[in-house]
């Protein structure tokens, strides 16, 4: 407690007084905003506090359906934990919905009560923790455009609990809330009878094309593009006045495709058109889009498809099926249409695609996807002569507000016997009455938006559906199963029936994935494994598309005992590197996601996920394979490893660390390669294992002037390495050298290396690659572009590091890495083990969850009491008097620098996070024991590090919290 104030004291000092002070905990004032530039948003900072509160209370005017549900998982873990909390709220303006406080009610840890208080208008969040209070009071309501995106000023404040100014919060709300009336299935009954709507959107918000127009030209060139549409209409016009002939859209569905494409024959005005589709379903929607468009008479506009043959109107819309036929094509003059367009074109490489498009003689040819990326090797980018003419993902459309913001839960998966739901598990127990019962419960508590449910629930298989449907239709639910094996027809009803209120979900396999257009659907339950980013994305969009019925749409996905889990963060980040700390990040830190969406997944549910990306073997061949040909396939030759970069696909560092270096992959690919020797290899294999991975500037600045002029002064290199802002010390440009004269590697390494020196230095100080290099950067083309290439992918890796540090905050080091970038003279982390103290520096090494087959003797209780110390357990047969201890202990008064580097658990790799420097608190320091695997007491010394900086609060949770699942 007496350390609590103290920082306390310094961290209000520092805010309230001096903002130079030095020294601050991690309690000072801050003013909370939603920056998206940033990635920072008020909702991170609540969440925060939430999570490590012990109760919290809300006093908000305003709660929206959005609002409470970017909190909803957060509050079922704080159920489980035990953690309950208060909510004051009221119908001031009758802002707040029925059905939100309807959402209230299922909140069984959360007491709600309703202040009468005339212009209640109050913004206010209060923490209990442990040891303090937190406040977070301004002007964000519990809504998620308040705590998301809209221009908030909130501050946030630390307070020990016999502060005046929380008694003073406190006690308002205690005063108001004694008054206040209990929230009540009968208080909402009568509240619904008196209730008067009033429409919460802003006046600002993306106005929806109407949905009715007469057929005159004029009328329909008043319907102009939105501005992403205009930045894509004009570079597919740029691809047209380059003298291409053919051009490629990739658009997140419900992003608005067709209506691009009715823009874009607009402007083009060609005498007659072709469009063609995969369903008929698909055909009638995209002609009554056209009309919408390009106006005109009825007849212009025609369809050709199994039971309409009007093959003589203007703008023809066409099912692959019929218009393959050699009957129905050979009608046709092969100039006949100036302009064809096909839809869902990754399907391209069928046989009836390719006889379609072999026949034709367009003078422009427009194919239309969201996911280009195949999985039967056919190049749909070479099809299009690799003219990408427009380019929009998920991401993007949800940043430019195209797409219906979603909210995303993952969710636990029943378990039956106590063994989760996985791939092995047998139907009859995936229609248990439990498991059953258990996706109602959370398909309630997690809800939709709108009046009426409108579902589609994507089960693993087609008995699984049935059964699941005769299942919840016993429970009064209205559902029925759709698969491949029901007509056209019937998938055409059943879908009306949903829209219109008949039906509650649909229950498919995967007929739903694509091409089926619902946009009213505002909740997706997902109760498959992930096989595919691709179709998880695809079932994910079934519900992006924007309908005046919905604010948002619910995704509920259950996540069970799966290996290919760790595809999920993959598929909502779209980050493809098949770095395995890369998609930890992503499960743990979501606020990758724009605009209001969220992400959320359940504890347990999240443990299910790390598990999978510890068991998963991301860079075996078949998955980098798949990663080159996509890659190959969409940039029309061999990549670069800048490529992989520029393309956002897989991190080059994992490639170079699982095969040496790209040449030996492109090998290993069958890539008919230039010849090199054994010594570029060699060479290759340094560069790719030493200086791609960006962790210290110097090398890459020295490897840069290198390859542009034959030798660099002293005084030239360290001026460079200036104006970058880099350090300069004689340690730091000794170390460099040190890399490049391979001297710093253990034997194993300098033979693996050349054993000759990549660059030396002359006694003038001039830096030269060495005599053999330098040769074969002249005569080998290829060597060069290879070197090149690592060069120009380290200065993209490096600007995740700072330049004026030799670590910087949460990147991930090895042993190694920390005795190059702290200048040691050798590789030691051989002999290093959990810490060694060298040159002035000490890194200490903790495995924060040690594996169970640990020795006991080395199986030290190291352990965060807070954010901001770390208990920190010697090596065993150490004591107070030993020389390494006493160091430690003096580290300030021997100006040693103590460096912690943290990893969750061995199946992280051998890299850690590094968490900043610390300094022992002297009073802490103690010894102990601790028993060897015969039982055998053994002396050790604990004491609290103090870190210099608070760990940060996602980090923290992640390396603390076991991924042991209970």
């Amino acid at each position: 407690m007496e350390n609590f104030i103290q920082k306390l004291e310094a961290s209000l000092y520092k805010g309230f007084i001096d903002q130079k002070h030095s020294q601050s905990g991690n309690y000072k004032p801050k003013l909370l905003v939603n920056n998206t530039k940033k990635n920072e948003n008020v909702l991170s900072s609540l969440l925060e506090e939430l999570e490590n509160s012990t109760s919290f209370i809300f006093s908000v005017a305003f709660i929206t359906e959005s609002g409470l549900a970017t909190l909803k998982s957060h509050f079922l873990d704080l159920k489980r934990k035990g953690v309950k909390g208060r909510i004051l709220t009221s119908t001031f303006l009758n802002f707040n919905q029925p059905k939100v406080f309807r959402e209230l009610m299922k909140i069984e840890n959360v007491e709600v009560r309703l202040t009468n208080l005339a212009g209640f208008h109050s913004k206010g969040y209060i923490f209990n923790h442990k040891t303090h209070y937190s406040l977070i009071v301004g002007s964000s309501n519990l809504t998620a455009h308040a705590l998301k995106i809209n221009y908030e000023w909130n501050v946030k404040l630390t307070s020990h609990e016999d502060g005046e100014i929380v008694h003073h919060f406190k006690s308002q709300f205690e005063e108001v809330w004694k008054d206040a009336q209990t929230l009540t299935e009968e208080w909402i009954n009568n509240y619904e009878k008196t209730y008067k709507q009033v429409d919460n959107k802003v006046a600002d918000q993306v106005i929806e094309l109407p949905s009715q127009y007469n057929n005159s030209i004029e009328d329909a060139l008043k319907i102009v593009p939105n501005k992403m549409q205009q930045a894509a209409l004009q570079e597919i016009q740029a691809v047209r006045d380059a003298g291409k002939e053919k051009g490629l859209i990739i658009s997140a569905t419900g992003t608005g495709k067709t209506y691009l494409s009715a823009f874009d024959v607009r402007r083009f005005a060609p005498k007659r058109m072709l469009f063609i589709v995969h369903r008929e379903q698909i055909l009638h929607k995209a002609k009554s889009d056209f009309k919408k468009i390009l106006g005109g008479i009825e007849e212009d506009f025609g369809v050709l498809s199994g039971s309409n043959k009007q093959t003589d109107a203007k703008y023809l819309f066409a099912t692959i099926q019929t218009i393959s036929k050699e009957e129905n094509l050979s009608q046709f003059d092969p100039e006949v249409f100036d302009y064809i367009l096909i839809d869902e074109v990754h399907k391209a490489g069928a046989k009836s695609y390719q006889k379609v498009i072999d026949y034709f003689e367009p003078k422009f040819l427009m194919g239309m996807t969201a996911t280009p990326e195949r999985t039967d090797n056919f190049n749909i980018y070479e099809l299009f002569d690799y003219n990408v003419a427009y380019e929009i993902r998920l991401q993007e459309a949800l940043e430019e507000d195209m797409l219906c913001p979603f909210h995303y839960f993952g969710v636990t998966d029943f378990e039956y016997n106590g063994e989760t739901i996985d791939d092995a598990t047998i139907l009859s127990n995936l229609v248990t009455e439990e498991r059953v019962n258990h996706i109602v419960e959370k398909i309630q508590y997690y809800g939709f938006s709108g009046e009426k449910v409108r579902g589609l629930m994507f089960c693993s298989r087609k008995e699984e559906a049935e059964q699941l449907s005769r299942a919840l239709n016993e429970k009064g639910f209205r559902t029925v199963a759709l698969t491949g094996d029901h007509s056209q027809e019937e998938r055409a009803l059943r879908v009306n029936q949903l829209e219109d209120g008949m039906l509650d979900y649909i229950l498919t396999v995967d007929i739903f994935n694509e091409g089926i257009d619902i946009p009213s659907i505002n909740q997706v339950v997902m109760l498959r494994q992930t096989q595919s980013s691709i179709i998880f994305i695809q079932q994910l969009g079934r519900g992006l598309r924007k309908h005046n019925s919905k604010d948002f749409v619910t995704i509920i996905d259950f996540i069970g005992n799966y290996k290919n889990n760790y595809l999920i963060p993959i598929a909502l980040s779209g980050d493809k590197s098949q770095n395995k700390d890369n998609i930890r990040r992503r499960t743990n830190d979501t606020s990758y996601i724009k605009g209001i969406s969220t992400v959320n997944f359940e504890e347990i549910a999240k443990k299910q996920i790390f598990k999978a990306i510890n068991n998963s073997n991301l860079t075996e061949m078949k998955i980098l394979k798949e990663a080159f040909v996509e890659l190959k396939n969409r940039i029309g030759r061999i990549p670069y490893l800048y490529d992989f970069i520029l393309n956002h696909s897989i991190d080059p560092v994992v490639l170079a660390e699982r095969h040496s270096n790209y040449y030996q992959f492109l090998l290993k690919m069958k890539e008919e390669v230039p010849v090199l020797t054994d010594y570029e290899n060699k060479v290759l294999t340094m560069l790719s294992l030493e200086v791609l991975n960006g962790k210290r500037k110097h090398e890459i600045i020295l490897l840069d002037l290198l390859l542009r002029q034959e030798k660099v002064n002293h005084d030239q290199y360290l001026n460079y390495l200036m104006e970058s802002n880099c350090q300069t010390d004689d340690a730091t440009i000794a170390s460099v050298q040190r890399i490049f004269d391979l001297s710093f590697f253990m034997q194993n390494g300098k033979k693996k290396y050349g054993e000759k020196p990549i660059v030396t230095c002359s006694e003038r100080k001039d830096y030269m690659f060495n005599d053999s290099i330098r040769e074969s950067l002249k005569q080998n083309n290829y060597f060069k572009d290879m070197v090149i290439d690592i060069v120009r992918s380290a200065k993209v890796k490096n600007k995740l590091y700072e330049s004026n540090k030799p670590l910087t905050l949460y990147r991930k080091y090895s042993r190694k890495d920390a005795c190059r970038l702290l200048n040691w003279d050798n590789d030691e982390n051989s002999t290093m083990y959990g810490y060694k103290t060298k040159h002035h520096t000490c890194p200490i090494f903790i495995t924060y969850h040690k594996n169970d087959e640990v020795e006991s003797s080395v199986n030290y209780g190291d352990e965060f009491l807070n954010q901001e110390v770390l208990k920190w357990y010697t090596r065993s047969n150490r004591t107070l008097k030993s020389g390494e201890v006493q160091t430690i202990i003096e580290a300030e008064e021997n100006n040693i620098d103590i460096h912690i580097f943290v990893k969750k658990d061995d199946d992280e790799g051998s890299d850690f996070y590094y968490l900043g420097k610390a300094i022992p608190n002297k009073n802490s320091v103690q010894q102990t024991e601790m028993q060897d695997k015969n039982g055998k007491e053994l002396p050790v010394v604990t004491m609290n590090m103090v870190m210099e900086h608070a760990i940060d609060n996602k980090l923290y949770s992640y390396i603390r919290d076991g991924n042991v699942l209970s």
